[in-house]
């Protein structure tokens, strides 16, 4: 019980220095802006924000200008692994309707899902996607896609955690009762 009693009055004599008196009042601190994504009901208000660099040169990023393909609307190979992964989280989560019929072009690792019943994996695949993991690699999304043609797996397929390139157009479907999104017409690079 003892130990008890010095733990909590360590933690309150440890909350003692946060005062308002410690503050330092001479640095400066830019407003920042709280994004909260889904809330829909509640109107949208613009933040004040500041800008610590100059912008008058910069230009908005053209995604057909950054690839030889002009036909590629998102080129995920031009972005950081960072930014990759929270694109593809905003096309999956966030804003997938403003992403369907792009085509879009992505690199990851190459992953198969199958159907387990009863214990028993299904032999045909369910789902081919490509995975893509965050800049610590503590995080992956990933796209399921479609090839074109009449592809069979494997015979027709890179192997499992394979780098691949894959190349589609982005498009939405309903599974019980739920909507997935894919990309149909797919190539691999």
């Amino acid at each position: 019980m003892k130990i008890y009693l010095l733990l909590a009055a360590l933690l309150m004599l440890s909350l003692c220095a946060c005062s308002q008196d410690n503050i330092d009042e001479t640095k400066e601190v830019a407003p920042t802006e709280v994004v909260k994504p889904m809330q829909t009901s509640q109107p949208m208000v613009e933040a004040e924000t500041s800008v610590p660099f100059d912008t008058t040169d910069s230009q908005p990023m053209d995604d057909s200008a950054s690839s030889d393909n002009s036909e590629i609307d998102v080129d995920l190979t031009a972005l950081s692994s960072t930014m990759v992964y929270s694109e593809v989280y905003n096309m999956l989560y966030l804003d997938p309707d403003g992403y369907i019929g792009k085509t879009i072009k992505m690199t990851g690792v190459f992953a198969v899902y199958q159907m387990v019943i009863d214990g028993i994996t299904q032999e045909e695949p369910v789902a081919y996607a490509c995975i893509i993991s965050d800049a610590a690699a503590c995080c992956a999304e990933g796209i399921e896609f479609v090839l074109e043609g009449d592809c069979i797996y494997p015979d027709d397929y890179p192997e499992l955690g394979a780098e691949i390139t894959v190349l589609g157009n982005f498009q939405s479907y309903e599974e019980n009762g739920r909507t997935w999104y894919r990309l149909v017409n797919a190539k691999i690079e």
